[in-house]
């Protein structure tokens, strides 16, 4: 009755809202509808685009070689791509560099949500905030536009908020509606209360206690260093000059006719592969670099004063089974309030974000103490049914967020809510800030700014409903087309249907035979992922340079689960050295820079922080003893210590064959002092921190626990990696 009665007055009261929004706003939807419709029909009127992509050394090869183009973008993330995207579609000859990868700063480290931003337009009400009320608005028809144009890559995902207090559900609920009568036309799908049983029926992991109901509203999800890649390809087809690993080591200028001042005419580059340098000649030169913005800023200008404001936001990635398949959870208000998320993702769960003050780094590192809040935070909304464990972390990243006062603002010291574009006084326009839902309307400000500022020959931006790489010719049924074209496993082909789009069908094609009845095609590069051989190749196409590329950001497998990226380097590096001819030397080092890539900015050195030297056992006597025991089954000569031949006389007792290297692998992951055996001491403190939660599905810990009962009961004994913890 209770919750009848809460949710007849949230009606009556959200009745006024939707009033007041409902008319005002009729117009302008319908302009915006058939804006987008106008702009998909140019689109489909210009037919397919370039269907070859030029290769890497084609493209450095334009870029060295034409007298001048009308516009540079550096900065291939979201923004950088996006810019490109809009400049050569407005038929302007374009360039983009990026110093590294695409997508290898913030933009691949996101939450993965496409949003208008729920806790902006809470803050535009409390506050009367007309500017963070627009923001809102521009980004929900944002998000209408990406899942669009890219809907292999975005989907809309249902996002609960439960709520613990009576009065916050009509509260919560008007807060909501709002949200949804703000983007009108463009709203996914109308926002619902549901009671405290259907919280539980669609989230069974919630806390109970105290629960009186949930909110679920949508807002829209999508794979960020795909969607980023697709963006830049997309500029690439429709011939833009673009070029990863091409980094700006010196902007030129040349005097104005008139003042004679120095003004911004292009950028001295190197390719960071051989190390050739070469000058990139340009009417406009954009700077769209992230958290990098005031490196450029003072190459153009050393007086020029800082506007990044770098904050870093940290996730973390736990299995699965921590959240539905399909709905994600919302944290309103944490211990120090900001907002959490708990998200559904390609089959993992993603929780976060924190937001702390950081330095600018081109390799951020996510803290121990950003973890530990995340699980913390986790922990307060999931039932105590739920062990919500420290060594469950599969990856954790940290991401930078650049926040941006504006250069223009006498207020020098207050952060903008939104985006800034500038021109500095020798031409250089910046684009800084903003989000990443937000980067179509972004790149369309800047290019509008830089049309007007430098007199280019361009007419207004054609963004609006132009369909990303791999969107034209993707259906919701692409994926049985690849099962029965190719004899791809269904987990794969809809992989692939979901990542490429329309091009999965170039991935398949290249997909080598497995030798089985089934599938016919599609080695996986490890057991528990659908990412197949046949991506690495394609991912050279695609401008993958390094095994780091292939792993972060065309594959996502060093963000969902850093042990078996691990377990898929050697073999990706393999593919690669085939492909780009790759020397042994080479080799060795691409496969170091992944590991330390993975040890450090993927959680990998978290998760080894967890068992040292130093670790406490905190064990029962009883419990030391079954150790003990367990330990001396291998140790059969009570050395005190045990090695990968002590496990496989084990083993062959049980009539279980294991790869030798696999087993100096498992033996390494608990071997702290490195000398090639695994002690007692070492043992024990494994152990200890696999009751604390601090580690989860260790290999060693399953192994000897299986073997121990497989010796008193002869049963087979599996050592299939499990999942691992970071």
């Amino acid at each position: 009755m209770a919750f009848r009665k809460a949710v007849k007055g949230t009606v009556i009261g959200g009745g006024a809202i939707a009033a007041a929004f409902g008319l005002s706003q009729f117009l302008e939807y319908r302009r915006n509808r058939a804006h987008l419709s106008s702009m998909e029909a140019q689109e489909q009127e210009k037919g397919s685009f370039e269907d070859r992509l030029p290769t890497r050394h084609e493209q450095l090869h334009v870029l060295q070689n034409t007298p001048e183009f009308d516009v540079l973008v550096v900065g291939g993330g979201a923004t950088g791509a996006g810019c490109a995207l809009d400049a050569v579609t407005r038929n302007l000859k374009t360039a983009l560099v990026e110093r590294s990868d695409f997508s290898s700063g913030t933009s691949s480290r996101s939450t993965k949500l496409i949003h208008g931003g729920v806790r902006y337009l809470q803050k535009a009400v409390t506050n009367l905030d007309y500017e963070q009320y627009l923001m809102v608005k521009e980004a929900l028809h944002e998000r209408a536009n990406l899942l669009t144009i890219a809907p292999h890559l975005s989907v809309p995902l249902p996002i609960m908020l439960p709520v613990y207090r009576w009065w916050q559900l009509p509260y919560y609920w008007a807060g909501i509606k709002l949200y949804d009568l703000v983007a009108g036309s463009h709203c996914l799908k109308s926002s619902y209360v549901v009671s405290k049983s259907k919280a539980l029926d669609f989230f069974p992991m919630l806390k109970k206690d105290r629960l009186v109901g949930a909110i679920v509203y949508y807002d829209g999800q999508h794979n960020d260093s795909r969607m980023n890649l697709a963006i830049a390809l997309t500029a690439a087809r429709h011939g833009a000059s673009i070029a990863n690993y091409t980094e700006v080591v010196q902007l030129l200028k040349k005097a104005h006719p008139v003042t004679g001042e120095g003004q911004v005419c292009g950028a001295r580059c190197r390719d960071v592969i051989t190390g050739q340098e070469f000058d990139i000649r340009a009417k406009c030169v954009i700077n769209a670099t992230g958290p990098f913005t005031d490196s450029l800023r003072k190459m153009d200008d050393q007086r020029a004063a800082n506007i990044c404001q770098p904050s870093a936001g940290v996730h973390i990635v736990i299995p699965g089974y921590y959240s539905p398949d399909n709905m994600g959870l919302l944290d309103p208000a944490t211990s120090d309030g900001r907002v959490i998320f708990f998200l559904p993702w390609e089959n993992v769960t993603i929780a976060g974000t924190t937001d702390t003050p950081t330095d600018v780094t081109a390799h951020p590192i996510p803290m121990e103490e950003d973890i530990n809040f995340i699980l913390n935070e986790v922990r307060n909304y999931l039932s105590p049914d739920v062990e919500v464990r420290r060594g469950d972390i599969l990856a954790a990243w940290s991401g930078i967020r650049p926040l941006v006062t504006d250069p223009g603002s006498k207020d020098t010291q207050s952060i903008c809510r939104n985006h800034v574009v500038s021109v500095s006084s020798s031409g250089l326009v910046t684009i800084a800030g903003g989000k990443w839902t937000t980067y179509r309307s972004m790149a369309e400000e800047t290019l509008d700014v830089a049309v007007k500022e430098h007199s280019l020959p361009a007419g207004p931006s054609r963004t609006v409903g132009l369909m990303l790489e791999g969107g034209r010719d993707w259906t919701p049924t692409l994926y049985i087309r690849l099962v029965q074209d190719y004899g791809l496993e269904n987990e794969v082909a809809q992989h692939l249907a979901a990542t490429y789009g329309g091009r999965a069908f170039d991935v398949a094609k290249m997909a080598q035979v497995t030798g089985k009845r089934w599938p016919i095609v599609g080695k996986r590069l490890v057991s528990e992922f659908p990412y197949i051989e046949s991506e690495v190749v394609y991912a050279i196409k695609e401008y993958a340079c390094t095994a780091i590329d292939v792993i972060a950001r065309r594959t996502r497998l060093g963000f969902l689960n850093v042990q078996a990226a691990d377990e898929a380097l050697p073999r990706v590096v393999e593919i690669m050295a085939k492909h780009l001819g790759w020397s042994e030397q080479k080799k060795k080092e691409e496969l170091e820079a992944a590991k330390i890539f993975l040890y450090q900015e993927m959680g990998y050195k978290a998760r080894s922080e967890q068992l040292t030297k130093m670790s406490e056992i905190s064990l029962t006597p009883q419990e030391v003893a079954r150790y003990k025991k367990r330990f001396y089954k291998f140790d059969k000569e009570s050395k005190g210590f045990i090695t990968t031949l002590d496990v496989q006389q084990v083993l062959e007792k049980l009539s279980i064959q294991i790869d030798e290297n696999a087993l100096h692998e498992i033996l390494n992951e608990v071997d702290l002092n490195k000398n090639g055996q695994v002690e007692l001491d070492e043992f024990l403190q494994l152990m200890s921190a696999v009751q604390r939660g601090q580690i989860s599905d260790s290999r060693l810990a399953i192994l000897m626990k299986t073997a121990e009962e497989g010796l008193d009961s002869r049963r087979p004994v599996s050592v299939d990696r499990s999942g691992g913890g970071v």
